[in-house]
Order: structure tokens, then C-alpha cells, then sequence
């Protein structure tokens, strides 16, 4: 089996999305490098309009690719203060550079507890390559 990119900084989730803590309340998500292999190429991504509430748990977008068509799904609860604007016109960022480039969401939660107990809920690179490698 291949090895996927796993960074040690970010916490994952078991959907495969990945979180960046960027600020005391805030977090950059995005999908793993696992996550856009198994899709193939991606060709279209929809996201929701910056100030849009997404809940922890809850697609809040989508990712087409040539095979199909995923959920993304919330890592937490929060304010989405920021979206990719690359991706419209280069949706296959997703593919070719997950970690940064291909980035999906900025997200905004009250405060750095509630921030920290969220990504106290997600996996770590250990832990994600665990769920990656069945």
C-alpha cells in the first residue's frame, strides 16, 4: 500500500477531513491526502458562503470528482470565516496540494476552549493512518 501524507501538526477526523488550529479560535480544514486519492481527480468543489453556521458532524460541502461525489463533513462547530477562492478555478488543488493549496474552510469557534475541547474530539496523524490502513 502507498503512503499518504499524514502531517504530525494537524488532527484528523475518521471522515477524512483535517484540521489546522491557525489562531486561538480558528481552524483551516481540508480533506486528506488519503481522501483525494480515493476520489480521483476532482473537478468541481462546493463549499458554503463565508458566514454560513456549520455543526460538527454535518456535510457542510461537497467534492466532485471523475468517480464521484463526496459529503465533506464539519470537524466542528463553528462560523466559516473564510473559503478557498482558488478553487473555483482550480479545483484540482485538492489533488495536487491538500495540505495548503487545496485547502477548503476557515472556521471560527467562541473561544479557544471551545476550540480546544473540539480537536480534543479528533484523531491524530497516528490515529488517522490507523483508520487509513485497512
Amino acid at each position: 500500500m502507498s503512503e499518504f501524507r499524514t502531517p504530525a501538526d494537524l488532527r484528523y477526523t475518521a471522515e477524512h477531513e483535517w484540521v489546522r488550529r491557525t489562531g486561538d479560535a480558528t481552524a483551516r480544514v481540508g480533506i486528506t491526502d488519503y481522501a483525494q486519492s480515493q476520489l480521483g481527480d476532482v473537478v468541481f468543489v462546493q463549499l458554503p458562503e463565508t458566514g454560513a453556521e456549520i455543526t460538527a458532524g454535518d456535510s457542510f460541502g461537497e467534492v466532485e470528482s471523475t468517480k464521484s461525489v463526496s459529503d465533506v463533513f464539519a470537524p466542528l462547530t463553528a462560523k466559516v470565516v473564510g473559503v478557498n477562492p482558488d478553487l473555483d478555478a482550480n479545483p484540482e488543488l485538492v489533488n495536487s496540494d491538500p495540505y495548503e493549496g487545496g485547502w477548503l474552510v476557515d472556521l471560527e469557534v467562541g473561544s479557544k476552549d471551545e476550540l480546544d475541547a473540539a480537536l480534543a474530539s479528533t484523531l491524530d496523524a497516528d490515529g488517522y493512518r490507523a483508520i487509513t490502513q485497512n
